[in-house]
């Protein structure tokens, strides 16, 4: 499945954050960007993982950016 991915400086933490925003806690850091994606892929194969494991419902990429929204 493929989910949309945030990626943003967080100054309170000094670095970069990647999130999943269908995946709850779903997220990698990283001094760059790109630190920050490859942390979470890993983060996302671990969720989805233990989510399989645990016999936990996977939700389907459902976020849109807003400026991706269609007004209804």
């Amino acid at each position: 499945m493929d989910y949309h991915i945030n990626i943003f400086f967080s100054e309170e933490d000094n670095g970069y954050i990647a999130d999943i925003p269908d995946l709850p806690g779903c997220s990698g850091y990283g001094d760059t960007p790109e630190t920050a994606l490859q942390e979470l892929v890993k983060v996302k194969e671990a969720w989805l993982e233990t989510a399989r494991n645990e016999n936990i419902p996977v939700p389907p990429p459902r976020y849109r950016p807003a400026i991706y929204q269609v007004p209804s």
